[in-house]
């Protein structure tokens, strides 16, 4: 077995052994697995299974991306955090010495949110709001290095937009998951996209790359900008 990081993802390794390459990052919390995730032990260090089929973000990488603006010691504010399953690598990947917001506003899934990761990782703490009304957490939020979008809304990019303006540090970079269906389940998807990537650079984000994330997700593509 043997483990390598991935030159341009600092913080993401690729775990080989018998026949297996999969991608992990290394474990802030030990001996806890948030999802249901493989945990491997080498050379005394513990690391945990990326799922590309549970995370866009991981499936970004597997899928093409060049490089990102997440590394350790980064602010990020994560808007749309779920239960937390990319979340946690985020958390692992920024360390002890970053910080990540987590925006989240279905109570359930905030309940397993900070039942999963919040109460269990020193750099994590949860925001209960709106992602559409950043207004409101404003007081809550620092500025940030980067924002990582992963909402399921008709307007996901004017959201992002409207937090980057508010939160991002000029220079800090953006990356969102867009869903072709969930903005409009009749229209193309490549037109869908397009018009969605405008709203972006109209309000001032330079896109920088775009990956389609098939096979792991249907009718999306991760796009990655800077806040010019």
């Amino acid at each position: 077995m043997s483990v390598e990081e991935i030159p341009p993802f600092k913080g993401v390794y690729v775990y080989r052994t018998e026949g297996q390459k999969l991608l992990v990052t290394e474990n802030l919390d030990r001996g806890f697995s948030v999802y249901g995730e493989r945990l491997f032990r080498v050379m005394g260090t513990e690391f945990r299974e990326w799922v590309p089929f549970r995370s866009k973000l991981a499936a970004a990488i597997l899928c093409g991306l060049k490089e990102w603006g997440i590394s350790r010691g980064k602010t990020v504010l994560y808007l749309g955090a779920a239960s937390g399953t990319t979340l946690s690598h985020v958390s692992d990947i920024i360390g002890r010495e970053g910080f990540a917001y987590a925006v989240e506003f279905a109570p359930r899934v905030l309940s397993q949110l900070i039942e999963r990761v919040v109460r269990r990782r020193s750099n994590v703490v949860a925001v209960f709001a709106d992602a559409r009304m950043p207004e409101r957490y404003a007081g809550l939020v620092d500025l940030v290095d980067f924002i990582y979008c992963d909402i399921a809304q008709p307007d996901q990019s004017r959201i992002l937009v409207e937090n980057a303006e508010l939160f991002l540090k000029r220079g800090g970079e953006v990356m969102i998951a867009i869903k072709a269906r969930s903005i409009d389940s009749v229209e193309e998807p490549e037109k869908v996209y397009r018009r969605e990537i405008r709203t972006m650079e109209d309000s001032g984000l330079k896109v920088l790359e775009t990956v389609n994330l098939a096979p792991y997700e249907e009718d999306h593509i991760m796009v990655r900008a800077r806040y010019e």
